[in-house]
């Protein structure tokens, strides 16, 4: 009887209609895996790109990313011969943010200086998706909770005064988006919230379309500039100390 009760209740579970252990083997796998953290930078790669950050055949790519597209985590665009694919939205940007943060860590080898350095620079200051992540995120973060121009209780949310700084700097929010405007994302480096949302992604691409920071290569690593460091002072009064990166 024992058993058949178990049996049962087995079952229920199974009927509530969630697979997530499909979405776990989808990144149970290290070349996908390396693909969904290539992509964190929000942009659209080619198939080809994707191959030669992976590490693998063309065709072994091709196979990984037809598995991601189908199980939902990739969306893909064609153009010409061009494959293009990125993550298929903040939900899995985030999905993908919190997992890298449990993740344990694997060290460079101490002779991979080029990957001790990547991975320094994208502590230092990276995209997440289409907000800033790494140190500067949390300075920026920070700043702006110090100032009251957000808040995160009882609910996260963008103040009047913090509606009005944006505002006064010509930092322009979306006026129709189903997007919080407020989101607190996991850093996995920092391993504390920083900013995400529609006010997160709109600061990032003013301070990449002003020069307050810089991509590095071809990767999601960012260079903040002597130009954003006197802004991000004197806009949002992050610390000097903060912004020495």
């Amino acid at each position: 009887m024992a058993a058949g009760r178990a049996g049962k209740g087995d079952q229920a579970h199974k009927d509530v209609g969630v697979d997530l252990a499909a979405v776990a083997r989808l990144l149970a796998e290290d070349t996908r895996a390396d693909i969904c953290l290539a992509l964190l930078d929000g942009r659209a790669w080619t198939a080809r790109e994707l191959a030669r950050h992976a590490a693998v055949a063309p065709s072994t790519a091709t196979e990984h990313l037809n598995l991601l597209v189908s199980g939902g985590l990739l969306t893909e665009e064609r153009h010409g011969r061009h494959r293009y694919l990125r993550l298929a939205g903040p939900k899995v940007t985030a999905l993908i943010e919190s997992l890298a943060e449990l993740a344990p860590r694997r060290p460079a080898r101490p002779t991979s200086l080029g990957a001790t350095g990547r991975a320094r620079a994208l502590a230092r200051a990276r995209l997440c998706y289409d907000h800033l992540a790494g140190t500067l995120g949390l300075a920026v973060t920070d700043a702006l909770v110090t100032d009251g121009l957000i808040v995160w209780e009882p609910e996260p949310r963008l103040t009047p005064a913090g509606a009005a700084r944006l505002a006064e700097h010509g930092i322009a929010l979306p006026t129709v988006t189903r997007r919080p405007p407020v989101r607190s994302c996991l850093d996995w480096t920092e391993r504390r919230p920083h900013l995400g949302g529609a006010v997160g992604a709109a600061i990032c691409a003013h301070a990449l379309d002003a020069g307050w920071v810089t991509r590095i290569g071809t990767g999601r690593a960012l260079a903040l500039t002597e130009t954003g460091r006197q802004a991000f002072h004197d806009h949002f009064h992050v610390p000097q100390d903060r912004l020495s990166l």
